[in-house]
């Protein structure tokens, strides 16, 4: 099945939950509304045509302006993949968790919070995964400043104008 007749059911189903869909380029997606996303890919991951039941990986990115949620998920017994995505406002990056969809979505999720600060509501663990529990910020984001110091140790620049 094609990524675009996959959007076409999510429309269908979920008329609401679609914001946009993406047909040009190597890889084809649609943005779906925060708050829909678990629902949306429950559906996706029970429908008997689709039987989305991998997620392959789910990352955070920061455009600056905003930050988004990415979901590669696959159909093992289709061989069909499908790419998803959530827009979300860089002062508020929240949006439910899907770690009862899938749980592998669960250290995703975790990382994609530890590295952008992005929240997951409805998390069964939602806390650190890479970095300590007292680090402070979230390296990933583009408005990250590192510190120049971490308990008591001096951090230092790796090269001027890099941080």
């Amino acid at each position: 099945m094609e990524s675009s007749e996959v959007f076409k059911l999510i429309e269908s189903k979920y008329p609401d939950a679609l914001k946009s869909t993406d047909l040009d380029g190597i890889e084809q997606s649609v943005t779906i509304e925060a708050n829909s996303i678990a629902d949306v890919c429950n559906y996706l991951k029970t429908e008997s045509e689709l039987q989305f039941t991998s997620l392959m990986c789910l990352s955070g990115v920061d455009y600056e302006d905003k930050m988004e949620v990415v979901y590669h998920l696959h159909s093992l017994l289709y061989d069909h993949k499908v790419t998803l995505k959530v827009e979300l406002s860089r002062d508020n990056p929240k949006l439910p968790s899907v770690s009862g969809v899938w749980k592998a979505a669960n250290w995703h999720e975790r990382e994609a919070y530890d590295m952008y600060g992005i929240v997951f509501d409805d998390h069964p663990d939602l806390r650190r995964i890479l970095l300590p529990d007292d680090w402070e910020g979230f390296p990933l984001r583009k408005d990250y400043v590192v510190a120049e110091k971490y308990r008591g140790w001096t951090i230092r620049k790796i090269k001027e104008g890099f941080e």
